[in-house]
């Protein structure tokens, strides 16, 4: 029987398997036997996160981060959870091995997926040019033409932040009107940085080892046309992992797992969730690594009150 359970090996998970480690718990962590590490491990250079003054490569910076979980005692185990039994006090994970473990919290936190294009050259310059977060990558894009791909919030919020950057940043939107709302519409439309390209959709991003352009197909008239670009930022939406807990978690309208205020718990008691799994708004690394480390917290001072009542 395991104190704590943990689902996932992003920044939330880790830092909730340090903070939980610490304290004594011996947890075990549940990472995926095919990508472990999160999303930060298709980041190539990471520079805002504390501590790394020059900067920090995505997975160097995972691979610090679980090394400091593992000496406190963590236990990481590289296997897919399939399916969770979380009522009742014992709480039980079943991987795709077949293995069934048994604990008395568990801490889910499976981050979230960007959604893709999913086109020829994508995966190749994923981090060469192509990212999902202007936040974490603007910078590297200073006096570039770039283009960011999306009509709603995210996107026109992530072409005017990337204007500080960026001397050129086109909006490539498959439809001839924005689904942002009105007063992110007009923000972008008054920026002399940005050039929409309406009705079309990328096909292809071109570039060997580095992005050098992208292929549209324009859906009015059917022609097809290339685009020189150094940069691409897509900003399509994201999805949380969700799945291993649809009807036993409650969720919020955005899909993501509902929890009580600013804390970790969830609608199941005993289960608790951090990072972008429970974040619609921010999704960046440190953020889920304050989550995780509320989710320890809670986690711990839940097992205290079992002691007590017993």
């Amino acid at each position: 029987m395991h104190n704590v359970a943990i689902i996932g090996s992003g920044p939330a998970a880790l830092t909730a398997a340090i903070y939980t480690a610490r304290a004594g718990l011996q947890p075990v962590l549940f990472a995926s036997s095919v990508s472990p590490g999160g999303e930060l491990m298709n980041t190539t250079e990471v520079e805002n996160f504390p501590g790394f003054p020059e900067g920090i490569q995505g997975p160097d910076l995972m691979a610090k981060i679980q090394e400091q979980a593992e000496k406190f005692g963590t236990e990481v185990r590289y296997e897919d959870v399939t399916e969770l039994s979380l009522d009742g006090a014992e709480k039980v994970i079943t991987t795709a091995a077949g293995g069934e473990h048994r604990a008395r919290t568990v801490i889910f936190a499976t981050g979230s997926a960007y959604r893709k294009l999913n086109v020829p050259g994508e995966e190749q310059l994923s981090g060469h040019g192509i990212s999902w977060c202007a936040t974490c990558d603007g910078f590297f894009f200073r006096d570039k033409t770039i283009a960011v791909v999306g009509g709603g919030d995210s996107a026109m919020e992530e072409a005017t932040f990337l204007t500080r950057f960026a001397k050129k940043v086109y909006v490539i939107h498959r439809r001839d009107s924005l689904r942002a709302s009105k007063i992110m519409q007009q923000r972008a439309f008054d920026n002399e940085k940005i050039e929409f390209i309406w009705n079309s959709e990328v096909t292809e991003v071109l570039g060997e080892g580095e992005i050098t352009g992208v292929k549209l197909h324009n859906l009015q008239t059917d022609e097809t046309s290339e685009m020189e670009l150094e940069g691409l930022f897509v900003a399509i939406g994201n999805d949380p992992r969700t799945h291993l807990v649809h009807d036993k978690l409650e969720l919020t309208a955005e899909g993501t797992i509902a929890v009580h205020g600013r804390s970790s718990r969830t609608s199941v008691t005993g289960v608790f969730a951090a990072g972008d799994v429970i974040d619609p708004s921010y999704r960046q690394a440190i953020t889920a690594a304050a989550s995780g480390c509320v989710a320890a917290l809670d986690a711990e001072h839940y097992l205290a009150s079992l002691e007590d009542a017993a």
